[in-house]
């Protein structure tokens, strides 16, 4: 429709610049508008299109895989893995407090075996009458056929609970698409420091 407009509106226009020449710039000027709100009109559905799941290898069978690694979060000593970026409302309750934190993974729950990736993200305690904290984060692989994906966590963390459960969202590189849970335990806490090592077991769905 817009091409058959734009065509009868050319034609209209040459035989009226010819006749009426200082009018003619007026309408030149409409004529350009509308020509410009045509096209952009018929290019307004353009940013969306359905995709053939091959392109991106979802034709393929879904692989069930099981990783489990050691979270290392450190407070204390000259570099921290894990800072208070805000502090808590009252000195009663943790409520409040967000936290950021680059920790090391590793194979073992000695914070000197082999890493294999970094825990990125922040937590922040939501909870008021227990300690709960929101956890948003990525664990990012840097070793093996796992190098350079990621997994990410979004979910709330019940730290006092044995073991803890929160939902795997999504994924890049090898776990693109990914889905499934992490089950969280802790190994082992020093309550003065609040130094920890959190054994993290992910059970991901992926192509």
């Amino acid at each position: 429709k817009a091409y058959i407009y734009i065509r009868i509106y050319t034609h209209f226009l040459y035989n009226y610049m010819n006749h009426h020449k200082d009018m003619a710039k007026l309408i030149l000027i409409i004529f350009l508008f509308a020509a410009s709100a045509f096209s952009a009109a018929g290019n307004s559905e353009d940013f969306a299109r359905t995709m053939n799941r091959k392109h991106l290898g979802l034709h393929k069978k879904e692989k069930l895989t099981h990783i489990r690694v050691y979270w290392h979060d450190i407070l204390s000593g000259p570099e921290p893995s894990s800072v208070v970026i805000r502090p808590p409302v009252s000195n009663s309750s943790l409520f409040g407090s967000v936290s950021i934190f680059d920790n090391q993974m590793t194979t073992e729950v000695s914070v000197n075996s082999t890493v294999v990736g970094q825990a990125q993200g922040m937590y922040a305690n939501v909870a008021q009458k227990e300690v709960g904290v929101l956890m948003a984060m990525n664990l990012a692989f840097k070793v093996g056929k796992y190098k350079g994906s990621t997994i990410t966590i979004l979910g709330l963390n019940k730290v006092t609970t044995k073991v803890r459960e929160m939902p795997v969202v999504g994924g890049s590189g090898v776990f693109r698409f990914a889905r499934g849970y992490v089950e969280a335990r802790t190994m082992w806490i020093d309550f003065k420091t609040l130094n920890a090592t959190v054994e993290y077991n992910c059970y991901v769905l992926h192509y």
